[in-house]
């Protein structure tokens, strides 16, 4: 990863820690070889720090990353939770608003050729979306219905050998949130291959 957006992804606002970053982009490197001419899409975008690892290996490799947020914020990014930032809310409608952060965090890494925002929900999006991934990486919502209805819209779009990474994936209960753990599960029993574990993040292929 070429050491100006290494260092633009690290500086980035967000939750992603740069080991799991790293192995972020690494997968997606090795998907685009897998699945070569096939886009990425992350849904769940917030403020754009995990997208700036994947578009950086989307634009190494000559593809797309569609970077899928309605920017309103996930349910523990609101007032009175643990991960609301008072600074992202748009004062005018009293409501969440990322996408103006995400913008700039985009422009800044040089990588607005490369990554395409889709600013909608992820079930309005997924229902009309036909195209064959390389690699999804779901970080989205993080409560059961948000996390499980992004697995099931979107997987199926994984082409073969492609790549699926999953975002907060903690086996124990003590250390985060079980949705993210059981759609990992889930992909297990699909049929998924795991390939990697870096800290929370699981990156797996469909074999």
């Amino acid at each position: 990863m070429p050491a100006e957006l290494h260092a633009a992804a690290v500086a980035a606002r967000g939750f992603m820690p740069t080991d799991e970053g790293d192995a972020l982009w690494e997968a997606a490197a090795e998907a685009a070889r897998a699945v070569p001419g096939r886009p990425f899409l992350e849904v769940g975008s917030y403020c754009g720090k995990s997208s700036v690892w994947l578009g950086a290996a989307a634009r190494g490799a000559g593809t797309v990353l569609f970077a899928l947020d309605h920017h309103r914020g996930s349910e523990e990014n609101q007032a009175g939770w643990e991960h609301h930032d008072a600074d992202l809310v748009d004062e005018r409608i009293g409501k969440m608003d990322t996408l103006p952060t995400f913008r700039r965090t985009i422009h800044d890494a040089g990588l607005e050729g490369a990554v395409v925002a889709i600013v909608g929900d992820s079930p309005t999006v997924g229902r009309v979306w036909t195209t064959p991934l390389a690699l999804l990486f779901i970080d989205g919502g993080h409560g059961h219905e948000p996390a499980h209805r992004d697995y099931e819209l979107w997987t199926p779009h994984v082409a073969p050998g492609g790549t699926l990474c999953i975002h907060d994936v903690y086996p124990d209960p003590a250390d985060g949130g079980r949705p993210p753990y059981e759609i990992y599960l889930r992909a297990l029993d699909d049929g998924f291959t795991e390939r990697r574990a870096v800290g929370s993040l699981r990156v797996l292929t469909r074999t």
